[in-house]
């Protein structure tokens, strides 16, 4: 629910889904170094651990075989049967509660209300509060009358504790992070020290958006979710836009859950596809989905995970053209004018000075990994090979919660060969594996999985979020208490209102940074060093 949105990208403690953030960048010194073999733990307990494994240690896929799909499906799907046996699925809201003995985490407050404008971070209300606290809340209890959700109407209000990095919260706890096993998805080593965790209330949501890096997996805990998500090439229907900025994630202009069709026409032409997610489904987002999150139970609990991708090497490279020009045009502004221009769960406006150093890094991390691909294709050339090695570049993760002075180095490592043609040819669809199909496709769902219709009722009722950017440090900006009296309300350009015929700085780096022509001008500039 940028979930570096999503993150790697971004070391925020909202909520999203996504990969690795550009100032790590800044402290790679090697780039080619390799990172650290994978830790292939045994997590196994009971009877399994002595090597007699349960019935629900038995996964309808094997690790290699779900990789092999999560790395080459193009389409959003739900695994069932693949985490029965995880200890994560006990991390239910007071299990966690108990777990945390009364530390405060940060809730992001919203209206239930549903207006034509997407409901940005930048128009919540935050509070500091403990799980306890929160639930007490949820539920109505008369304990509520004091304390820091006092001044929110359970009737009125969701309250969403997004993008929580497991590393950060349980820094203390470090044995917590083996519940979560992402080892059975073919990715040893993966545990809850590379996810992020969101507990929400009814109504809690994140605005529709795409994640730069990387594609999510995503583990639904307790209560439910549902996913509207709309393929990449609906990216036009969307009306993306950077602002508010933060890194990795493009935001859409549209309110899903109430489009205003006169501004905003061409979203007539988007195909959602729906899906609620239950526990223990995991769902795949895959590379450059959009997606709406919404919670539909009084209490609900996710944790996902951003798997790295071939990809992000252009894409940082994208992020970091549009990290420069908003801060360069922004900086330039006058600082007086109350535009919430940048998320607060983004990181404070940074130097001309820095953002180059982002750019230059990105540019190299990308030519190493092109270099690294060609090499491996050569080589593989020489020896008869049929098939070309193409290769990925890995950055190695720092521990979340560090100092950007102590981050670990980013690094390129190959890994995640491309599936051959062949096993591309057939997905094992089937009770395990669910595809979450387009709104008009009136079809029924096999196994798990609530699908909508086009009338948005369930066709199923029987229900069994880039590692997100890991930013060492995030720095929020001030925000009002209330959500109805916002420091200042954005429209639906998240440009403060004005005339019809006065373009305001928002107006001009909406389209200086639209996806589009940042992508043409990162292929440009990529060009340009080529040569």
């Amino acid at each position: 629910m940028g979930r570096v949105k999503r993150r790697l990208k971004r070391g925020r403690n909202r909520a999203r889904d996504r990969t690795e953030p550009l100032h790590q960048l800044l402290s790679d010194t090697s780039l080619s170094a390799a990172g650290p073999s994978p830790q292939r733990g045994t997590f196994a307990q009971g009877g399994a651990a002595a090597g007699h494994p349960s019935d629900e240690d038995v996964k309808p896929f094997t690790p290699e075989k779900t990789k092999e799909i999560v790395m080459s499906l193009q389409q959003p799907a739900v695994f069932c049967n693949m985490a029965g046996n995880w200890p994560a699925l006990h991390w239910n809201v007071e299990y966690l509660s108990a777990v945390l003995e009364g530390k405060t985490i940060q809730f992001r407050l919203g209206l239930k209300t549903v207006d034509l404008v997407p409901q940005f971070e930048t128009s919540c209300s935050y509070v500091e509060a403990t799980l306890e606290e929160f639930l007490a809340w949820s539920c109505g209890q008369p304990s509520c009358l004091s304390g820091p959700f006092s001044r929110y109407d359970y009737s009125k209000y969701w309250a969403y504790a997004d993008y929580k990095y497991i590393a950060r919260i349980f820094e203390d706890k470090p044995e917590i992070f083996q519940d979560v096993r992402w080892s059975d998805f073919g990715f040893p080593g993966r545990s809850g020290k590379e996810s992020t965790l969101w507990i929400g209330s009814e109504g809690a949501n994140t605005p529709c958006h795409l994640d730069s890096y990387g594609c999510n997996l995503v583990l639904q805990v307790q209560g439910r979710k549902r996913w509207h998500l709309f393929p990449p090439g609906d990216t036009s229907f969307l009306y993306p836009t950077r602002i508010p900025y933060e890194e990795s994630s493009i935001f859409s202009k549209v309110n899903i859950a109430n489009p205003d069709l006169k501004r905003f026409p061409e979203f007539r032409n988007s195909t959602a596809h729906v899906v609620t997610l239950s526990p223990g489904q995991v769902l795949l987002v895959p590379r450059h989905w959009w997606h709406y999150v919404e919670s539909i139970d009084p209490v609900t609990v996710s944790i996902n995970s951003w798997i790295e991708l071939d990809a992000d090497h252009e894409a940082r490279v994208e992020e970091a053209i549009t990290r420069m020009l908003v801060c360069a045009i922004k900086s330039a502004e006058n600082p007086s004018d109350g535009d919430l221009w940048l998320n607060p769960t983004e990181v404070e406006a940074t130097s001309h000075e820095i953002n180059l150093q982002y750019l230059n890094k990105a540019v190299s991390a990308y030519l190493k990994c092109q270099e690294t691909s060609v090499s491996g294709q050569a080589r593989s050339s020489s020896t008869g090979a049929q098939q070309r090695a193409n290769t990925s570049c890995k950055r190695k993760r720092r521990e979340a919660g560090c100092e950007p002075e102590s981050c670990a180095l980013l690094t390129q490592e190959c890994d995640f060969p491309a599936p051959k043609a062949e096993e591309l040819q057939k997905i094992p669809f089937g009770p395990h594996l669910i595809q979450v199909l387009p709104q008009s496709h009136k079809t029924s769902v096999v196994g798990a999985v609530a699908v909508e219709s086009d009338g948005g009722d369930l066709l199923h009722e029987n229900d069994g979020e880039h590692f997100g950017k890991l930013q060492c440090k995030r720095k929020r900006l001030l925000m009002s208490n209330d959500c109805e009296t916002a420091a200042h309300q954005m429209d639906s350009d998240c440009s403060p209102c004005t005339s019809q015929t006065a373009l305001s700085t928002n107006d001009l780096l909406d389209c200086l940074v639209n996806p589009r022509v940042i992508s043409l001008v990162a292929q440009l500039l990529l060009e340009r060093m080529r040569v």
